[in-house]
């Protein structure tokens, strides 16, 4: 994965009056804290961060007034209505750490026919990567499965270097199989008589 570069600022206004005033101006605040180091209070570009941020689990180069951070997001708030950056918090990273994230899970191919449906039990699986290395997703084969089947968590091939957060049992996708109607009840009077 590639390290996207942002630019920040340190923030020292705290409180709504503050956020907002810095919403207005088009910058998202946000917190930087781990590894034991004092949390550091930052504004970042709302436009950069977004588009950053459409890439799941992205690493982050952030430049906060000359000094150089690895981060990953930890934790972002929306606005509910609109959609938009209100807060994010940032998790400091050292190249060769080993982080835990979730990671989406793709499936390819087709089911085995006769309407059977898929069902994602995990829609993103925890692993455990290093920072520098996180995939972005993982695909798994579902061609020709047939109802019930179930996809765990070990049965997954992982990249290089990335080992399961979570148990090696856990179902992650299963093939439920498709549920006849059931008969209304004047058909099933009707049948009786």
């Amino acid at each position: 994965m590639a390290e996207v570069k942002i630019s920040a600022k340190s923030r020292t206004e705290f409180g709504k009056g503050a956020a907002r005033r810095d919403r207005r101006e088009g910058l998202v605040p946000g917190v930087v804290y781990g590894h034991g180091a004092e949390p550091v209070h930052v504004n970042l570009p709302g436009h950069d961060l977004m588009l950053a941020l459409k890439t799941p689990n992205v690493l982050l180069g952030l430049d906060i007034e000359g000094k150089k951070e690895l981060v990953i997001p930890k934790a972002i708030q929306r606005d509910a209505i609109k959609g938009f950056l209100k807060h994010v918090d940032l998790l400091l990273v050292k190249r060769g750490e080993k982080v835990t994230v979730e990671v989406r899970v793709q499936t390819e191919g087709e089911l085995a026919p006769g309407g059977n449906l898929l069902e994602h039990l995990l829609n993103a699986l925890p692993v455990e990567t290093e920072a520098t290395h996180i995939p972005e997703s993982v695909t798994v084969s579902i061609a020709g499965l047939d109802a019930g089947h179930s996809i765990l968590a070990k049965d997954i091939t992982l990249p290089a270097g990335t080992t399961l957060a979570v148990e090696e049992d856990t179902v992650v996708l299963q093939v439920v199989g498709a549920q006849a109607e059931a008969p209304a009840e004047g058909e099933a009077e009707g049948e009786e008589a």
